[in-house]
């Protein structure tokens, strides 16, 4: 894989060149001091994914991602010295389309290092990402295979909540890059009173849950919080998926977490979630696919359609990375292909006719 380096720390690039030299796969094709010299070397040469600095001089991470993700878009990952001490920084690059973050690397000697299998892992789980090619029927076939489900490590699990005819209108959103602002873009506009339930999977590392819960509520009159283990849907609160592991529904009105497909590229998976919506939700639903890298969600998306629920792509133009999208209009997954901003009104009109 191709990647460029954008950082102004040498002891950095040199953690990140000895990090990359483990893969004899991985190229660096070019390093940048600052963003404004990454825009330069990404019109120049687009590399399959780049590393990217937050705190830089001349212009930080946060402005180059979003001039990048603009004009030669390419997977990003944010990788900075601390990523506890930025999470604004962190959420701002993530909504204008980078994929996921991580700390920089330390330790430089040549046994095993604090932060070197971390980075890897996540680029290795990028690369699949962007080369994925296995068949998208093979993915859902996985995705819909019963699974034991259990509330995974690091996250609380409820009672099973009680099946409530107040439950019976989901709300199913998927997003992935850039998925942060579309998501802001939409909850912020629902009013107070907006009488369904939604359940959101954005693709985003588990350390970063809990902020972008608190994050989007700041942004939404809705109160949102992370889905536990044994939640139901409930009428005006959004639920964000939690975990590395796929949420998905267990019963018709009841939430859980299970590993299976473990392979899956895309963590936690919104086809999954999708599918178990049509298996499994006893009530009316509607289904929106956000911006993101890959086809994700599509297959999902398709199916609601297909068993006759109202379904959303978001459009091109306001879309960060139009992949997932993209996909799922391909396959005529979606009833309306609406811009963010027009997609709450929709959400409005559509409720208040049932």
């Amino acid at each position: 894989m191709k990647i460029g380096i954008v950082n102004d720390a040498p002891i950095a690039v040199e953690a990140l060149r000895r990090t990359l030299a483990l893969r004899q796969d991985h190229e660096i094709i070019w390093i940048a001091e600052d963003g404004k010299r990454a825009i330069e070397l990404c019109a120049w040469q687009v590399p399959d994914l780049i590393l990217m600095d937050l705190m830089m001089p001349v212009l930080d991470g946060v402005g180059a991602t979003r001039h990048i993700m603009a004009h030669t878009p390419c997977a990003i990952l944010v990788v900075t010295g601390d990523v506890g001490a930025n999470v604004s920084a962190v959420y701002d690059a993530m909504a204008y389309g980078a994929l996921d973050a991580i700390d920089t690397p330390t330790a430089l000697a040549g046994h095993p290092r604090n932060g070197v299998n971390s980075l890897l892992a996540k680029i290795d789980s990028i690369e699949k990402l962007i080369n994925q090619r296995q068949s998208p029927s093979d993915d859902l076939a996985q995705s819909s295979a019963p699974a034991s489900v259990s509330a995974p490590a690091g996250i609380a699990s409820r009672k099973p909540s009680p099946q409530t005819p107040n439950s019976k209108h989901l709300i199913a959103i998927g997003a992935s890059a850039g998925g942060p602002a579309a998501l802001a873009t939409l909850l912020s506009q629902l009013p107070a009173d907006f009488p369904a339930a939604l359940v959101v999977v954005q693709h985003v590392d588990a350390q970063f849950a809990a902020g972008m819960a608190d994050w989007l509520g700041s942004q939404s009159k809705l109160p949102v919080r992370l889905a536990l283990a044994g939640d139901s849907p409930t009428p005006g609160t959004v639920l964000l998926a939690g975990t590395d592991d796929h949420l998905r529904l267990t019963r018709p009105f009841q939430l859980g977490y299970t590993e299976q497909p473990s392979g899956y590229p895309y963590r936690p998976s919104i086809d999954v979630f999708f599918q178990s919506v049509v298996e499994s939700w006893a009530g009316k639903a509607i289904g929106i696919l956000l911006t993101g890298m890959g086809r994700d969600g599509a297959l999902g998306l398709k199916a609601m359609r297909d068993k006759g629920y109202y379904t959303i792509a978001q459009d091109r133009e306001s879309s960060a990375v139009y992949g997932m999208p993209k996909a799922a209009a391909q396959l005529n997954a979606a009833d309306a292909i609406l811009p963010v901003n027009r997609i709450a009104d929709k959400l409005v009109s559509l409720i208040s006719k049932h």
